[in-house]
Parts: structure tokens; C-alpha cells; sequence
């Protein structure tokens, strides 16, 4: 796919754009637009604007025209992706055990994808490197509890009991979420440390509209909810932990807002589909947390969480997963030499990749080698990072 004018970027091999809006009203009034165009477009409002990524460039005059209709300024500088690397001897024989416990489909490259293109890909490389001990990375994911039972991963060990591995060792804690409450007006939603719902829809029209409704309904309060749409589907996520209390700051009882959303969506005819629900995010362990966390805020253009007690840095977009980082003992000498067999893979746009760069080695990464287009940084603890142009 090639460039596309001044106002997309062409990420991970997809056109992208994101343009400013001021408020999710403003931004849901573009996507309404654009889901009219082509129903394979995949549209992500967020509280500061609408990220749309297409699957041909063949709709991206039409996008930017609707755009500066309504006022939106495109910002190219706000696109990054975010995927997952394995490393494995014989990557066929680990694709299995992820393919079930996230609910994934195969990718093009032979590695595989989230269906919904919401959570992070995970890209498959072979590698006869020896690395026995645990990695310093997992995978931390979260989905129904019917769909968890239903992944057949085996008996789970570890401190609460919702750890797996596979083949190679690497780690992924698969927990069940609940349900949101037992009130009857929130049992469209779950929580899976976001709070959820999946409506499906039978038409632009109803997209469009329950895209509108659902703005209007957060703005109103000040919440920002994320709202995306993806062929045949509306998904309202409150963002990890953002409807509890303590995490938004709001005079908000996030539930009542979700009651009011589930009725605006059965009004519109929309239903719930109770087994798409998922969140991911990484866990990363380091002996010194401050330092590794501080990288990676910098790396990833990513901002703590509110709260003083938490370790969690999160994408300020709510469009990349969240990383979390937990303390590892020091004695734990080979295992923090060794090196993971899982590392992130960060796309930016090409025009900007040198300034990214330059941000991660400031902040403590250290530059192993690089090729054309690709630098491979790792944090002051090894954990690794790759970042791509494009």
C-alpha cells in the first residue's frame, strides 16, 4: 500500500490517520460518516479524537474530505501500533495455545490476529537461541468466563491460579471476568479490568447511530469512553480499571452510565454478543522498576496511571495495551541475564522514527543493532524493543 497524502501514514502496512476532535460527539459524528463509506473500515473514537485505519486506500479522499467538513485536523504525529513477538525453535507448535487462549486468528505472516483489531498481534519468529528460565515479559489477558473454561489451555498454576504456558515456556495469565453487576440494566456488560459491551448491528445506520448516542451519553458525564466500530459491531470499553471509583476521578458512578448506554442500544435494536469481550496488556518484571517503567514511558509515548500506588503506564489514546511492571527479586541473577523470548514490536511513522529513537535512547535504552528502518532498544534491564518506520 502506498502513501496517501499528508494526512495518513502507512502503519504496520496499513493506511492510518488520526484526527483531532474535541470532544467523542464531534469524533462520533466522523465515524458515522465513515462507516457509511465502507463497513471493513475500522474506526476507533476516543475523548481527544478518532483514529481510522483502512483496508484499501480507496476511501482516504473521502475520509479526509469528511473530516475537514466537520473541523478535524489530522496528526499524523499521534499514530504508533504495538504487537507482540515470540521467538520460539518451532513457532507452528506454540501458534496453537495462542490461537486459543486469546481467541486469535491467523495472520497474514504466519503469526496471528485479534479479529476485532483491537488488541496487540502477535508475530511468530523462529530462533534456536537456548533461553530455559522464565521470561521478564507476559502476557496478561482477560475474557469471559465461559470463554476461558472454553480455551482448554489445561490446569492453571501460579499465586492465582490463571497462569499457562506454552510449549516454549512462555507465559500468558488467562483470567475470567465477571459480570459488570447484578443490576439487570448492566448485564450487557462485563468486566474484564475494562468494562465492556459488544453490540452487534445490522446496518450503518444503526452503527452510526448508537456511535452517537453512546458520545453523547459520555460526554455528557465527562467519561471517557472508547468507542469502536468495526464491521457489524459497536464496542463501548470504559479502559482498564476506569470504571472503578478511584481510577477516573469523576463524580461518576460508572454504572449507572452503563445502564444508560445498554438502554440506548436495545432502543436502537442493537445486541449484546457476551463472548467478544477481551483486554490485554503486558507485564514486564524488573529489579528496578522506576528506571525500566521511565523508559518505556518514554519509548511508547505513554503516561502513569493517576494513582501514586500503581505501576501501570498507559497509551493516553487507549489504543495500544496498557504495560504493567512488578518487582523482581535481584538474586534472581541468570534469570535477569537472560534473554526474553518475548519482546514488543513498536511501529511508527516512518517521517518519525529518528525522533523516536532519539526519545528511547534518552531515556536509558541502549541501541543493539539496527537495518533498514528497524532499531532493536533495550531497556536499561534488557527487556527489548523494536522499532519500525512504517
Amino acid at each position: 500500500m502506498t502513501e496517501v497524502g499528508t494526512e495518513w501514514r502507512v502503519l504496520d502496512g496499513v493506511a492510518t490517520a488520526w484526527f483531532d476532535a474535541p470532544s467523542l460527539i464531534e469524533g462520533a459524528a466522523l465515524a458515522g460518516r465513515i462507516v457509511k463509506l465502507s463497513a471493513q473500515i475500522a474506526v476507533d473514537v476516543r475523548v481527544t479524537g478518532i483514529r481510522v485505519r483502512l483496508d484499501s486506500d480507496e476511501h482516504a479522499e473521502a475520509v479526509s474530505a469528511a473530516a475537514r467538513d466537520l473541523d478535524l485536523a489530522a496528526n499524523p504525529a499521534a499514530l504508533q501500533h504495538l504487537s507482540v513477538v515470540l521467538e520460539s525453535a518451532n513457532p507452528s507448535a506454540v501458534r496453537p495455545f495462542w490461537q486459543r487462549a486469546l481467541d486469535y486468528a491467523p495472520g497474514e505472516d504466519g503469526g496471528l490476529v485479534d479479529p476485532l483489531r483491537r488488541d496487540p498481534a502477535i508475530r511468530l519468529r523462529r530462533s534456536t537461541e537456548p533461553r530455559p528460565l522464565r521470561n521478564r515479559i507476559h502476557l496478561d489477558v482477560v475474557r469471559p468466563a465461559v470463554a476461558v473454561e472454553q480455551a482448554g489451555l489445561g490446569e492453571a498454576y501460579g499465586a492465582y491460579g490463571v497462569c499457562h504456558a506454552d510449549p516454549d515456556g512462555n507465559e500468558v495469565d488467562l483470567v475470567p471476568g465477571d459480570p459488570l453487576g447484578e443490576k439487570s440494566g448492566t448485564s450487557d456488560w462485563q468486566a474484564v479490568f475494562s468494562a465492556m459491551a459488544c453490540y452487534r448491528t445490522t446496518s450503518p445506520t444503526q452503527q452510526s447511530d448508537l456511535a452517537a448516542a453512546a458520545a453523547a451519553l459520555a460526554d455528557d458525564t465527562g467519561f471517557p469512553l472508547l468507542v469502536d466500530l468495526r464491521p457489524g459491531l459497536v464496542i463501548l470499553d470504559s479502559g482498564k480499571d476506569q470504571w472503578v471509583d478511584d481510577a477516573h476521578g469523576l463524580e461518576l458512578d460508572f454504572t449507572d452510565l452503563a445502564a444508560h448506554l445498554q438502554s440506548a442500544a436495545r432502543d436502537l435494536g442493537a445486541t449484546a454478543d457476551p463472548t467478544l469481550p477481551r483486554f490485554a496488556q503486558l507485564f514486564l518484571d524488573a529489579a528496578d522498576v522506576a528506571a525500566v517503567r521511565t523508559f518505556w514511558v518514554a519509548a511508547l509515548g505513554y503516561t502513569p496511571d493517576r494513582r501514586d500506588w500503581n505501576t501501570d503506564i498507559v497509551d493516553p489514546r487507549r489504543l495500544n495495551p496498557v504495560l504493567v511492571f512488578q518487582e523482581i527479586d535481584t538474586s534472581e541473577t541468570e534469570r535477569r541475564r537472560q534473554r526474553n523470548r518475548i519482546h514488543v514490536e513498536l511501529a511508527v511513522p516512518s517521517d518519525l522514527a529518528q525522533t523516536r529513537l532519539a526519545a528511547t535512547l534518552a531515556a536509558g535504552g541502549r541501541l543493539l543493532d539496527e537495518s533498514e528502518g528497524r532499531w532493536r532498544v533495550a531497556d536499561p534491564e534488557g527487556n527489548e524493543l523494536v522499532i519500525v518506520g512504517g
